[in-house]
């Protein structure tokens, strides 16, 4: 896929967070200026990482993962981030491809 990509122990995925949100949930695969990103709406504000704890929380549970298995490794100030997630990437590619996203 465009929006992840298999790593040796996982997954990186490409998010846009939007923070605040009136509900929080998965909105699918959005086109982005450098390529296509899952777009991700949390209710929490981007204040002290709030956002983003809640993001790896939402992925986490979409995925069936713990959410410390969930790290923001590139964006962490930005809407627009990479997320890791630990674990086997061929079970976790099969998780995402079930979710249709």
């Amino acid at each position: 896929m465009d929006w992840w990509r298999t790593e040796p122990d996982g997954l990186a995925l490409r998010v846009r967070v939007q923070p605040r949100a009136r509900r929080a949930g998965l909105r699918g695969v959005q086109p982005s200026a450098d390529g296509p990103r899952l777009s991700l709406a949390v209710v929490e504000p981007p204040e002290d990482g709030r956002a983003n704890r809640a993001a790896c929380a939402a992925i986490a549970e979409a995925l069936g993962v713990a959410p410390s298995a969930v790290t923001v490794v590139q964006g962490a100030s930005a809407r627009e981030k990479t997320l890791r997630v630990a674990g086997d990437p061929t079970a976790l590619a099969a998780r995402l491809e079930r979710l249709g996203a």
